[in-house]
């Protein structure tokens, strides 16, 4: 590997008289450079109550969470502090970056990567070098840069702003398309200063970078040298013939050129997305942050993208620090198999919480098929879960829920995803691994709930979190109100739910739904779904009941007829399961 220092025999140390001469072909390919932020700590821990905690930095970290949870803040502040080296006076969230020592051997081949040769003219002090980027230069001095390099968490200012400023790029929305704009195709003779020059000169990564392309859109990233001086992407119904056909200058090479399209007519997601996986491949940032990388994508895009960048981050030896609000890249980075950590940020009320998601649980999430068709993943993205039974509970829920929030204050959940099972022993599959990722998910199930018993209802308090200690208690209340509903003769589910009860049984029965609720678990004290606004006398069951009471509570808020929300009935029933929601110390999520 080239050197940059004219070891002496005896010391290995550089003379005060000597100068750093740039080397004419240096590799880019330095794959052995690292950037060892080894650990990042945020102000805030899991639970409101509990300390902050020192999370690991494996090549890519995804923040998730709902809206103004602080995702793409705590993006800018970690920038702002591999600038600097210190905290802003404005920084809120993240409280820390923990930087690793590393060998002399990475140092040499940082410095080496990041020195830029002399200008005509230009005058060096005994033992300094330019070294810098596109992003800046200064002249340093050799032994110091060393020092701050190899020994970052000790000189944690230094080593920000004299090295790794120049070794972090911040990608929002108009800078990663800015990133495909025709570059400076430099001087051949020197080391590549762009991402264009790299590919141009680099035939392996020029391929991975087209293959990734064309697997994404149909079409050919070629480097386009026919305007000469100046370097530009072109997409190509066809790959070259050869290397020739593209890097050249030739007839064959101007006509195959002429023929594709410039990138500059695509689409937004196209040159986004080619930006970002350009910078990631050929560029010279070790660290990247990128803010909702995928905005202009579909699903499907968004979820190769996800893939692509934590394998380029991890063959490149990046640290990538992404934001997102989606659900498909971060199934895309789960499974592109390099380590990932995926942190969920909260904030409501003036408490923050952030939660380190393990791989291994989101997997499941990804794996199951009732969970991935009810599309349970976007849980990660909003503040609430409400899972049902079935879609008619889901439907009518959410519309009331919805007038809630438009027509009173402090009655409906915010920013809260109503979601499906398939039916009640399903809820349990689906809240289950949604609390384990620290996600307030709340059940609603029919009253019926109560005759499953045995395995069944231990794997619903199971799922709940509640305490097994409190099981067999549960268990007994239970059967005794089961038994008592079955004693008045009548359907439990359709004749009036707890109603159908004694004053006394009644009141026990109530206590044991409490008891659920306490925990996340809410039952339609009436029955069923169809018990709920009795006035407007609609009939039928599941879909076809749903249809009919949707017709008779109206469209058109300016109607007379238009049913807003009022005290009782099911208004409450949801003004409780906010109540649940709201509680920084509910119960039933695993600390």
């Amino acid at each position: 590997m080239l050197k940059l220092f004219m070891e002496s025999k005896n010391d290995g140390k550089l003379p005060q008289n000597s100068l750093l001469v740039p080397k004419t072909q240096i590799p880019f390919n330095l794959t052995s450079i690292q950037i060892m932020i080894s650990n990042l700590k945020l102000k805030f821990g899991r639970t409101p109550n509990a300390e902050p905690e020192d999370i690991p930095v494996p090549p890519i970290t995804v923040f998730v969470g709902p809206n103004n949870s602080g995702k793409s803040k705590v993006i800018s502040e970690i920038a702002a502090f591999c600038h600097s080296g210190t905290q802003h006076h404005n920084t809120l969230i993240l409280e820390n970056l923990t930087f690793e020592d590393t060998s002399e051997e990475n140092t040499l081949d940082a410095i080496e990567k990041y020195t830029i040769p002399l200008v005509p003219g230009e005058m060096l002090s005994p033992g300094h070098i330019f070294f810098g980027s596109a992003r800046g230069r200064n002249q340093v001095n050799i032994e110091l840069l060393k020092k701050f390099i190899m020994t970052p968490q000790a000189n944690n200012q230094a080593y920000c702003q004299w090295f790794l400023t120049h070794a972090i790029l911040m990608l929002d929305g108009s800078s990663r398309i800015n990133l495909i704009h025709e570059q400076a195709a430099g001087d051949l003779q020197q080391p590549p200063q762009s991402s264009f020059q790299v590919l141009l000169r680099d035939d392996a990564k020029r391929h991975e970078v087209r293959r990734i392309i064309h697997e994404a859109f149909d079409t050919n990233f070629v480097i386009d040298p026919t305007f000469l001086g100046r370097l530009r992407i072109r997409l190509s119904e066809r790959p070259p013939t050869d290397n020739m056909e593209e890097r050249g200058i030739h007839t064959e090479a101007v006509a195959f050129h002429s023929k594709a399209q410039p990138i500059d007519l695509a689409s937004d997601g196209v040159k986004a997305f080619t930006g970002i996986i350009t910078e990631l491949i050929a560029g010279d940032p070790r660290v990247v942050l990128i803010d909702e990388p995928e905005a202009f994508l579909h699903p499907s895009l968004a979820s190769k993208l996800g893939l692509e960048i934590s394998r380029a981050a991890l063959s490149e030896n990046k640290r990538v620090f992404v934001s997102t609000h989606s659900p498909a890249f971060v199934m895309g980075c789960v499974h592109s198999g390099a380590p990932v950590n995926i942190i969920r940020l909260t904030y409501r009320g003036g408490v923050a919480t952030s939660r380190v998601l393990p791989s291994k649980d989101i997997l499941e999430l990804m794996r199951n098929p009732l969970l991935r068709s009810t599309g349970v993943l976007s849980g990660l993205f909003y503040e609430f879960v409400v899972v049902t039974e079935s879609d008619a509970d889901r439907a009518f829920y959410q519309e009331v829920n919805e007038r809630l929030l438009r027509f009173t204050k402090g009655h409906g959940i915010p920013n809260c995803l109503f979601i499906n099972a398939q039916n009640k022993q399903t809820i349990q599959t689906i809240i289950r691994p949604l609390r384990q990722l620290g996600i307030p998910a709340a059940g609603i199930v029919d009253i019926d709930v109560l005759k499953d018993g045995g395995s069944t209802w231990t794997s619903m308090l199971t799922s709940m979190n509640v305490p097994e200690i409190s099981h067999n208690s549960l268990a007994a209340m239970r059967v005794s109100v089961k038994q008592a509903m079955e004693a008045t003769g009548k359907n439990m589910k359709r004749d009036g739910g707890i109603e159908i009860l004694n004053p006394g049984e009644k009141e026990a029965a109530k206590n044991l739904l409490n008891q659920l609720a306490e925990y996340g678990m809410f039952t339609v004290p009436k029955g069923e779904l169809e018990s709920w606004l009795p006035h407007t006398n609609a009939t039928g069951h599941g879909p076809s009941w749903l249809i009919e009471v949707f017709k008779k509570m109206g469209e058109d808020p300016a109607s007379a007829d238009y049913i807003k929300p009022s005290s009782g009935d099911v208004w409450e029933f949801i003004s409780k399961i906010r109540s649940w929601h709201f509680d920084a110390n509910r119960k039933g999520i695993p600390l």
